[in-house]
């Protein structure tokens, strides 16, 4: 007798199907830089690097989350893109009305 497994087809979360982040206190940059490449019609990080004129070794950080997202590099990816910061915001996870601030929902 054999035993049959149910398959279950892969959940589709973003762009690039990465699974997603079940860490609710973190910012999803992978998510952030995959838009990006999409949005911008580039093949890799190192062509984003270059779009940004950040270094392929920040990127690599922010990927993979050893870096924050900083203003400066938001901002140059507002300027390359043409995406509102609230936007580049969004891609990420970073839903809050004003940024660096708690909402009221969080705070409590």
């Amino acid at each position: 007798m054999t035993k049959q497994v149910q398959q279950h087809p892969p959940r589709v979360t973003g762009l690039r199907n990465h699974p997603p982040v079940l860490e609710s206190n973190r910012f999803r940059s992978a998510d952030l830089l995959d838009a990006l490449i999409d949005f911008l019609g580039l093949k890799n990080d190192a062509a984003l690097g270059r779009e940004l004129q950040v270094s392929p070794p920040i990127l690599s950080k922010i990927r993979h989350g050893a870096l924050p997202v900083s203003a400066a590099i938001l901002i140059r990816m507002h300027e390359v893109s043409g995406l509102s910061i609230y936007e580049l915001r969004a891609c990420m996870g970073d839903h809050r009305n004003r940024f660096g601030m708690l909402d009221a929902q969080e705070s409590d």
